[in-house]
């Protein structure tokens, strides 16, 4: 058992507070806002780099239809701005010329810290303001109300986004030290993805040749493999050290989705980038509108790698660990590569992961039914930015696009659509909630875009979580 937090406040006081943020309270950095509410647990759920039309190329190809996700059910149906620190977003500009939305996008990083945070930073940044100072992130304030933690992630588990909920650095590309911060100096919990050192992209043994960057470098590895993961720090106060249980086969993920589960887990997934995006590809073209190369393969062309945990497995390992926790706690999952699939503009391969991370939110909707349901939960299923600028066929480009959208060809059959960028837009994304506190981020939404409605800012997400994390 984890420190006592404090009492839990419910749906009944989520209201009156949700007026409150909307007035633009001030984000909870500063430690001196209203009394905080929220759920017991919370969990937060981001494609990276989705959109509308990523959503949708899905459905139809998966099911013949749109809006077949549960989460397009949801009581909280709106969208989310995700600019930088200095910059904005113009919801008429945007639906004119496209170059306006392909300027002025995030990053992961800046993005995760600022729904992690409340506060926009710069490119790169994680968990650091734009003077480069720590910021206090909603995880450390569920950790400070005796909650638990976890990230889980389908790329490498020190990557921009969950370390945003995690870390502070500088730069999201020191890999290394964002590793062993989150390993020695964090108090989370559950920390799972890709970044094998020992495997290949095939998820073949290489020897251990690989880099061990993304798990802390050499010596940091070579703690956790010498010891079975069992250094550790004092995570939760209370002055003895709380050591971590290392995961690194598929079977290890799989037999911790039920049962009592160790209190810290540490899961390193036994591939080296992505769980599947980046596994060998037959076929590649080259997008005629961007000049990117990409997988041109249908999905499921090329066999997935069996031995490889799906996100929804290590998903519902993560919840097994923490919700031993009877203070409730606070987990961010992560569908990473939706985002390297459309940098590559590889529709095929964004329907996979996309399709992967749905399966994993109806897991994480079971586990709520059966846990306390919408009363003591909150699930937010969003993306940090949308990558790709993916659209319908013969959107056109310039001063004059057309604006269409995806066409649907049926189920089994890859929709018509294309894109026209190889990196991030500044284009609204997708912005799903429900359960207790889901009124709080409605109220929020106050802004309007011409095309998607109602819509948020990211920060304004991170100050929710602060409220309802410490309290």
């Amino acid at each position: 058992m984890r420190k006592v937090r404090n009492a839990f406040i419910g749906a009944a006081t989520v209201t009156a507070a949700a007026t409150a943020l909307a007035a633009g309270i001030p984000a909870a950095q500063a430690q001196d806002g209203p009394e905080a509410v929220g759920p017991k647990n919370v969990i937060v759920m981001i494609s990276d780099g989705w959109g509308y039309h990523h959503i949708a190329a899905t459905d139809y190809y998966r099911h013949g239809r749109a809006a077949s996700q549960v989460y397009e059910r949801f009581a909280v149906r709106s969208s989310m701005s995700t600019y930088l620190a200095g910059g904005s977003y113009d919801p008429n500009a945007t639906w004119s010329p496209f170059a306006h939305a392909a300027s002025g996008a995030t990053d992961s990083a800046a993005a995760a810290t600022a729904m992690a945070t409340g506060v926009k930073t710069y490119d790169g940044a994680l968990g650091v303001d734009t003077d480069r100072k720590p910021l206090t992130n909603a995880f450390q304030q569920a950790e400070r109300a005796g909650r638990a933690t976890g990230v889980v992630t389908s790329v490498q588990l020190s990557h921009a986004t969950p370390a945003g909920f995690v870390a502070h650095n500088t730069t999201r590309n020191d890999y290394s030290g964002i590793a062993r911060e989150m390993i020695y100096n964090s108090a989370t919990d559950v920390i799972m993805g890709a970044g094998s050192p020992c495997h290949d992209d095939k998820g073949q043994p290489n020897g251990c040749t690989g880099k061990t960057q993304y798990v802390g470098g050499d010596a940091t590895w070579a703690d956790l493999t010498d010891t079975d993961g069992a250094l550790g720090t004092d995570a939760d106060g209370d002055g003895d050290k709380d050591p971590w249980k290392l995961l690194r086969t598929r079977e290890d993920f799989q037999s911790l989705t039920y049962g009592t589960a160790p209190s810290r887990v540490l899961g390193v997934a036994p591939i080296a980038q992505t769980l599947q995006q980046k596994r060998p590809c037959a076929r590649t073209a080259v997008n005629p509108i961007t000049g990117v190369r990409g997988c041109a393969e249908t999905p499921g062309e090329t066999p997935g790698i069996t031995s490889v945990p799906a996100l929804m497995e290590m998903s519902a390992a993560a919840l097994n660990v923490l919700d031993e926790d009877p203070d409730g706690f606070g987990l961010l999952i992560e569908g990473g590569a939706v985002d390297w699939a459309s940098h590559d503009n590889s529709l095929g391969r964004l329907i996979e992961e996309q399709s992967e991370f749905n399966r994993a939110v109806e897991m994480v909707v079971a586990w709520i039914n059966r846990h306390g349901g919408w009363e003591d939960n909150l699930l937010v299923v969003t993306g940090d930015h949308e990558c790709g600028y993916l659209t319908g066929p013969n959107s056109g480009s310039g001063k004059n696009p057309q604006w269409t959208e995806v066409v649907n060809k049926g189920q089994g059959n890859l929709p018509l659509a294309e894109f026209h960028s190889g990196e991030h837009t500044n284009s609204l994304v997708p912005f799903y909630a429900q359960g207790t506190g889901s009124e709080l981020l409605s109220a929020a939404a106050d802004q309007n875009d011409p095309v998607r409605g109602p819509y948020l800012d990211n920060t304004e997400l991170g100050r929710a979580l602060h409220r309802m994390l410490g309290s």
